[in-house]
């Protein structure tokens, strides 16, 4: 009788074999669920997904808000489309 593990070393690999994407290429199954889940709400609002997405906000504020917080850290910027600057100010009562 044959050890199996034996012969899943001895089983040669493709000369690629786990090499995986190259870093930034998205995943293609990603890419084509994200167009279609824009059509679907697209189609939704009847062709303004503006429309769609603020009656969504007022429906089901909750997912909307989860939405939100998943696409804002990607949509802050600085002046100019430069870094984000942060100011804190000190105040002091007299009193």
């Amino acid at each position: 009788m044959t050890n199996p593990s034996k012969l899943v070393q001895d089983a040669r690999k493709p000369p690629n074999a786990g090499k995986g994407r190259v870093k930034g290429v998205p995943n293609k199954t990603t890419a084509l669920l994200k167009d279609a889940i824009l059509k679907a709400a697209e189609q939704a609002g009847d062709g303004d997904l503006v429309a769609y997405l603020q009656k969504q906000a007022i429906i089901n504020p909750g997912p909307f808000m989860s939405l939100l917080g998943k696409v804002l850290p990607m949509q802050i910027s600085g002046e100019n489309g430069g870094p984000l600057q942060v100011v804190i100010k000190k105040f002091t009562l007299n009193g």
